[in-house]
């Protein structure tokens, strides 16, 4: 009877971990298509333009000029 009772069991668990192991592969598929349609509906953004020089630490960008930035 132990016998019967724990292949009984064993046979829930793998049918659990089977439907679990499914569902997991289903989402990530579903995500996926999900970010590839987003990906080609929504072309990506230009980078924003960046400054020819560096901004010295605990300067506002408006302030700083190529001279500062030597000088610091």
């Amino acid at each position: 009877m132990f016998a019967v009772y724990a292949a009984e069991q064993q046979y829930r668990h793998d049918t659990w971990t089977r439907r679990r192991d499914h569902a997991l592969l289903a989402s990530i598929r579903e995500r996926q298509g999900a970010q590839a349609m987003s990906a080609v509906a929504a072309p990506a953004a230009a980078p924003l333009p960046r400054a020819p020089w560096a901004r010295p630490i605990g300067r506002r960008s408006e302030a700083a000029t190529p001279a500062a930035c030597a000088i610091a």
